[in-house]
């Protein structure tokens, strides 16, 4: 696995916005503090969520989008790209892996972040059809496609973007997780940026308590020190 140090661009592929918050802020604010570039690829505007039944669901996505820019202040992210795709409805089809394939072109990161194609039934909640739709057509947007110059050959003919080789995959809310990041000094962090979604955060008042007590547990998973909070990946090798 590549130390931080030869890593200078990540790409985060998300579903929803928020789910890379809940999933990696205080991982994604070591990298930008250590000088990385981080972009975000958010595949859904979140337009089915929120608890407020009388707005309308376009206005929804925009508060959403609003609040993930925010919230991406927090951790150092700038760089955010939207997809567009029905909230509730992504399919890891041709289309959306052809979108993630652009992307990747475009921003030619050494290393995606994504969440696991596959069901946690320790997490349910992490396991979100969405969430898996994503994480299999990321996978598959690494490898063959963006690599693949004949793959979608109407990104290099039509709009001259180069096939490019991601050298690393991290995988959120996997199973098989087993890399443990210490994020204990970036924790506040993380909890500023997830309080900055107040649609999906709001009614939480103890959000911080919720997320200490998880990523206290996934610390000590890691054998990491007393007192230490992390996050936890699976890390595949596709350079």
């Amino acid at each position: 696995m590549p130390d931080d140090s030869e890593i200078q661009r990540v790409l985060a592929i998300v579903a929803h916005p928020d789910d890379v918050d809940f999933s990696a802020a205080g991982t994604i604010a070591l990298w930008t503090d250590a000088g990385i570039e981080v972009t975000y690829c958010i595949v859904t505007d979140g337009d089915a969520g929120g608890r407020d039944e009388s707005m309308p669901r376009p206005e929804m996505a925009q508060v959403r989008r609003a609040e993930q820019a925010a919230a991406a202040k927090h951790v150092g992210v700038h760089d955010l790209r939207w997809l567009g795709y029905p909230d509730g409805r992504v399919e890891p089809s041709l289309a959306l892996r052809r979108d993630l394939a652009r992307v990747i072109r475009q921003v030619k990161p050494d290393r995606v972040l994504s969440s696991s194609p596959e069901r946690n039934y320790q997490r349910i909640g992490a396991s979100h059809p969405d969430h898996r739709a994503v994480g299999s057509a990321a996978l598959d947007a690494v490898y063959p496609d963006a690599r693949n110059p004949f793959a979608f050959p109407e990104l290099l003919a039509g709009e001259g973007l180069a096939p490019w080789t991601v050298r690393e995959v991290w995988l959120a809310a996997s199973p098989a997780a087993g890399h443990f990041v210490d994020v204990t000094s970036t924790f506040p962090r993380k909890v500023a940026a997830l309080r900055a979604h107040e649609s999906q955060t709001g009614h939480m008042e103890g959000l911080e308590d919720f997320l200490r007590g998880w990523l206290t547990r996934a610390a000590t998973q890691g054998g990491l020190p007393e007192g230490s909070l992390a996050e936890a990946f699976q890390v595949l090798d596709t350079g």
